[in-house]
């Protein structure tokens, strides 16, 4: 049986939930490379929303704010909104941020530190970058960083020689780059499981 196919338990009682970028100006695929995969990982992203929020578990919402004028997900542009599978309720906490990663100029560290989180759970948009970052510094911090495989998603990307490489593809080598290195990537149906 392989690792995502495998239950697992939380290593304690208050793991965090981190929803990277679930903004409205993903949904210009062009504008990102196209041929995005994993058309749900909103929806999912929402259903351990919706289960974080029944369980009174702790979670942010980061959102990025891009300084390039031009940029989908820049303040003035109608995509720097949140995904509706994702908005935030009044009292959520938000964090905007301006790089890849959601540590970078944000006070993130000094809210799991409050919080005495040690275990976060995150999924969003795009695996190979944002996700990617904040997993990375997040396994560097010492987190327990639980990466949802099916709760992110990404697009085809060009390489420096011109050679097109699949959103799949993309998708899968960030996973594998990630997982026992910096976090473990586990399904949404193995989270929902282990919080019962």
């Amino acid at each position: 049986m392989s690792d995502l196919e495998s239950d697992f338990a939380f290593q304690d009682a208050n793991p965090a939930l981190l929803l990277i970028d679930l903004q409205q100006g993903f949904a210009d695929e062009a504008y990102w490379g196209g041929n995005r995969n994993n058309p749900h990982a909103e929806e999912v992203c929402g259903q351990l929303l919706t289960l974080w929020r029944a369980k009174g578990l702790p979670l942010v919402h980061i959102r990025h704010s891009s300084t390039n004028p031009v940029s989908r997900l820049h303040a003035s542009h109608p995509g720097f909104a949140f995904h509706a599978a994702a908005t935030p309720l009044a009292g959520e906490t938000v964090i905007t941020k301006q790089v890849n990663s959601g540590f970078i100029g944000t006070n993130l560290a000094a809210v799991l530190q409050e919080w005495s989180v040690t275990t976060l759970v995150i999924g969003g948009l795009t695996t190979n970058h944002c996700v990617s970052t904040t997993a990375r510094m997040a396994g560097n911090y010492g987190y327990h960083t639980l990466i949802v495989s099916d709760a992110t998603a990404t697009f085809d990307r060009q390489g420096v020689d011109g050679t097109r490489y699949s959103a799949e593809l993309m998708h899968q080598t960030a996973l594998a780059s990630l997982h026992d290195e910096f976090g473990v990537v586990v399904t949404s149906r193995q989270v929902v499981a282990a919080l019962g």
